[in-house]
C-alpha cells in the first residue's frame, strides 16, 4: 500500500521554486508582498519559457536595472530589455516594462485594445487579483524578446 505523500512534498510539486542566479534579484522578489510576488514570480516564469520557444533569441540574463527584475538578451542581442516590478503606488497591482523609444507598446496597444490596461509607451499594467492574460503576454513577450531581430530583418 503506497503512503500518501507529504503535504509539503505535494506542494512543492505542483508550485517549483524559483533558481535565481543572482542573489540580488532573488532578494527584490523577496520583498515583494505575497500575492504580488506569486504574479510576478508568474510573470517571469512566462518570460522564460517564451525565450525558450521562440526562436533567435537564445539564453536570457536576468539581472536588476531601476532596481526592478530585468531580463535582457546578451548573446543575439535579439531582444528589447523587459522589466517587472510592483506598482508602488497601488499595491494591488505590478507591470511590465518595455523600453520606451521602441513602438513596442504602440504594437500591443493595436493587436490588444481591451485585453490590457497600458501606462504611456512604457508598460502594460495587470492587476494581482485577475487572471494573468498568457496567450496575449506571450506574443507580447516575444515580440519584445525579438524586437531589434526584426528590425535587423527588415533593414536587409
Amino acid at each position: 500500500m503506497k503512503s500518501k505523500p507529504k503535504k509539503s512534498a505535494v506542494k512543492s510539486a505542483r508550485k517549483p521554486r524559483a533558481d535565481f542566479s543572482d542573489p540580488a534579484v532573488s532578494a527584490v522578489f523577496s520583498s515583494y508582498p505575497k500575492p504580488i510576488n506569486a504574479k510576478l514570480l508568474a510573470l517571469r516564469r512566462l518570460i522564460f519559457d517564451t525565450a525558450k520557444m521562440t526562436e533567435g533569441v537564445g539564453r536570457i540574463e536576468e539581472t536588476l536595472k531601476w532596481g526592478q527584475p530585468s531580463y535582457l538578451t546578451p548573446e543575439t542581442k535579439s531582444g528589447s530589455t523587459i522589466r517587472i516590478d510592483q506598482i508602488k503606488s497601488a499595491g494591488n497591482q505590478y507591470a511590465i516594462y518595455f523600453h520606451c523609444q521602441t513602438d513596442l507598446v504602440e504594437t500591443f496597444r493595436e493587436l490588444y485594445p481591451s485585453e490590457f490596461s497600458y501606462e504611456g509607451n512604457r508598460c502594460i499594467l495587470l492587476g494581482a487579483a485577475e487572471k494573468l492574460p498568457e496567450p496575449a503576454l506571450r506574443h507580447c513577450v516575444a515580440l519584445a524578446l525579438t524586437y531589434h531581430l526584426k528590425k535587423r530583418k527588415a533593414a536587409k
